[in-house]
């Protein structure tokens, strides 16, 4: 299993953590309940969530005990999974503390500011000004902060320090050394003044007081908190959004007659009435009705699809054409809505390598800084400057160093990019995905439901001298009409379509391995092989042969038709070529992929293909268990492999590439082999996949950078003394800030069928 990865090897569940404020928190819970028999989590700070697996039997409540140990709260979510047509909403806690925060920004912004203004404008300093700081920042430092304060208490007894002991540390000493100025030094006297400097330069210590630095700290660190706690709730709008999709309420059919439920109250079985413009409730099976269905909404495809008697259907799509009765065939967390929001939720919780390496390091931070800054006071001090020069550099150093840009770099990019897939039809399994994408050099894609619709339908009519198209397709439709074969179904279908409503054959009769025959209007037709025509001795003429040995040699199916004891034509079926796939191949190249076409068709069909794609590189012939055999021997040659695939036998491929893909409408079996998940049908889905995986971890990158780059470069300028300690806490919560908003960008990028 990666490193990365969710945990395996029993029951698994989730904790809702609280009072974490940093990824050291997180870290330090992660710690603890891995040191748990048998127990394996994984905590994310920017979700607020442990994932975690525990033997058969093992009782939750030892875990939330050992939570609380380590200073902070958990629970059991109250909804672990919402049904098709429920939401999940937002708990009380996570409202209560974005409440409680916005409330302590809001006062320390009234009381701070004129604090500041005092300190850094002399002309602002009337004779009592030093008093009326005191009055004014106290509050602030004391009531403002006490969230900082507890924490770093709950750490100091836990006999570790986070990113809250560094901030109660410096504003609490700014506070007494300002204390100890005013009453016991010469800050307090009448007329003092103090002017304000970007560095720092020797004084009496007893003579400035830092109340602006303590109250400006506490007010730049509350906003960034602020700002970031708001942020990671809409980074995580995507999966809210995805599960508020469904319908609230449906109408069952109950011996006849249309009751109205809740759509939790559902069961598989279940008739229930959609009529136009309503939202299906789940997913299930058409039983009367035809109608257009918009997915757009699940799936991004902006064409609504026809659906019929038979066909299935997906919950949170909408009904935009007549009245269906559909059959619920999955409810609750087995639909296709509660499976994509588990899969983006997987994807969330999850964490890459990159932020491990991160979290290690944000873990051991804190001691390091703490060291530097009592190194930094005795340096100063040693070499003769006063205490107060000392004092200023080493909070500038507790201040700048708080990791929370480090703790947030790599999980809110995962929450936007995550989440935006989502949106586009994208789901990506988990953050270690990510990185697969990097490396890929070369795509492989299965033919049949990828490359091409997988679906037969007619490509080509050609008739007898003196047969009208439309009289070969309206007799050969009706008999096939009649029929379930797919080949059939496609001739029937195309017939319709061109000719209108089809009469009903008489005398239907299959002749096995040959065809079909019967009376249409009262004439004998005979559909299928050029041998079935034979028995009835009718023969077709050398042009129409030809036309029908081009087509085979294409490999394409070609269905003979005869009536009235004659040969009237034939009539080619073939699966088609979708008509994004060229696009997408383009698409593949533009990103630095080599596209290679993998089917067990033979050459030559393989070859038309992908000419008519643009793909060079073909592999026909395959048999599926061989398909294995490929991705490796493509691996061996160096290459880094991504597969496309739909159905069950591309399985075994799609877990062994590099990176699988496997399009949303295949197999079960295939999308849980694979990485990454494509809802639509679209190829073109594959390269928004891999530009989004790969523009999200670009964005990863950059936020590491920043915050590495900002603390290893911000530290030392603070311990020589160059950084005015307030400045220092803007510059530490802009950086966080900073890394929220770059991840935010991720909402913005476009498909390419947008472009």
């Amino acid at each position: 299993m990666s490193a990365s990865a969710p945990p395996t090897g029993g029951p698994g569940f989730e904790l809702e953590i609280g009072g974490m404020t940093c990824a050291s928190c997180a870290n330090r819970i992660e710690k603890k309940l891995n040191k748990l028999d048998g127990v394996e989590a994984t905590v994310n700070y920017a979700t607020e969530k442990a994932k975690v697996s525990v033997p058969e039997g093992y009782d939750p409540a030892l875990l939330i005990a050992e939570v609380e140990k380590t200073g902070y709260t958990a629970a059991l979510p109250k909804l672990k999974h919402a049904p098709a047509g429920a939401s999940e909403p937002a708990s009380d806690g996570e409202d209560t503390e974005l409440t409680q925060l916005r409330h302590r920004l809001i006062g320390s912004i009234l009381l701070t500011v004129p604090v500041i203004a005092m300190a850094m404008i002399p002309a602002l300093q009337f004779t009592y000004w030093q008093w009326a700081s005191l009055a004014l920042a106290a509050p602030v430092i004391i009531w403002a902060a006490w969230p900082f304060h507890r924490a770093a208490w709950t750490n100091l007894k836990h006999g570790t320090a986070t990113m809250d002991t560094l901030i109660s540390m410096g504003t609490s000493v700014a506070l007494l050394w300002s204390l100890y100025a005013l009453f016991f030094g010469t800050a307090g006297v009448p007329g003092m003044t103090h002017p304000f400097e970007f560095t720092i330069a020797p004084s009496d210590g007893a003579a400035n007081i830092y109340l602006e630095v303590g109250a400006g700290v506490t007010m730049f660190i509350l906003a960034g908190r602020y700002f970031e706690k708001r942020s990671k709730r809409q980074a995580g709008a995507a999966l809210r959004a995805l599960l508020e999709l469904g319908a609230k309420e449906v109408a069952v059919l109950r011996d006849g007659a249309e009751v109205k439920i809740p759509t939790s109250e559902l069961q598989v079985g279940d008739a229930f009435v959609v009529r136009p413009g309503e939202k299906i409730a789940t997913d299930g099976i058409v039983v009367s009705g035809t109608s257009a269905v918009d997915a757009s909404m699940l799936t991004g495809e902006s064409v609504p699809v026809e659906v019929g008697e038979g066909d299935p259907v997906t919950g949170a799509t909408v009904n935009a054409g007549g009245r269906l009765v559909v059959r619920a065939t999955r409810i609750g967390s087995d639909t296709q809505l509660a499976q994509m929001a588990k899969l983006v939720e997987d994807a969330q919780t999850g964490k890459a390598e990159v932020q491990r390496l991160a979290d290690r390091i944000s873990g051991v931070f804190v001691p390091i800084v703490i060291v530097i800054a009592v190194v930094a006071l005795g340096a100063w001090l040693g070499a003769g400057f006063p205490v107060t020069a000392a004092f200023t550099a080493a909070v500038a150093v507790l201040v700048i160093a708080c990791p929370c840009a480090l703790g947030l770099a790599t999980p809110t990019a995962l929450l936007v990019g995550t989440g935006r897939g989502a949106q586009l039809g994208i789901l990506i399994k988990g953050p270690e995905v990510l990185e697969s994408t990097r490396k890929v050099d070369t795509v492989v894609l299965d033919k049949t439901g990828t490359v091409t619709t997988g679906k037969m339908a007619l490509v080509d009519v050609a008739t007898e001298p003196g047969v009208e198209r439309a009289d070969l397709l309206r007799f050969a439709g009706a008999l096939e009409d009649a029929s379930e074969h797919p080949i059939a179904q496609a001739i029937a279908k195309a017939a319709t379509q061109e000719v209108g409503a089809l009469p009903t054959p008489q005398d239907f009769t299959n002749v096995v391995g040959k065809g079909v025959q019967g009376l249409v209007d009262g004439i004998p037709v005979v559909v299928g092989r050029e041998s079935l025509l034979a028995d009835w001795s009718q023969h077709l003429s050398p042009g129409v042969a030809r036309a029908k040995a081009r087509a085979e040699n294409e490999g394409k199916t070609v269905v003979a038709v005869g009536w009235d004891g004659q040969p009237r034509g034939i009539v080619v079926v073939a699966d088609t070529v979708k008509p994004t796939s060229a696009e997408a191949i383009r698409g593949l190249k533009e990103i630095g992929l080599t596209p290679v076409l993998l089917t067990g068709d033979n050459e030559a069909v393989a070859r038309q293909i992908a000419a008519e794609v643009g793909i060079d590189e073909v592999i026909a012939e395959v048999l599926p268990k061989d398909k294995v055999d490929v991705i490796v021997r493509l691996q061996q040659e160096g290459r880094t492999v991504a597969m496309v695939g739909d159905g069950v036998n591309d399985a075994p491929a799609l877990a062994q590439a590099d990176l699988g893909l496997a399009m949303g409408t295949g197999t079960d079996v295939a999308i849980e082999a694979s990485d990454i998940t494509l809802v639509r049908g679209d190829l073109r889905a594959a390269v928004d996949a891999i530009r989004l995986s790969r523009k999200t971890l670009s964005t990863i990158k950059t936020n590491l950078f920043w915050a590495f780059a900002y603390n290893i470069a911000a530290i030392p300028v603070a311990a020589l003394g160059m950084l005015n300690p307030m400045l220092a806490g803007a510059a530490m919560a802009f950086s966080s800030v900073f890394v929220v908003g770059n991840s935010l960008r991720l909402r913005g990028f476009r498909s390419i069928t947008a472009q």
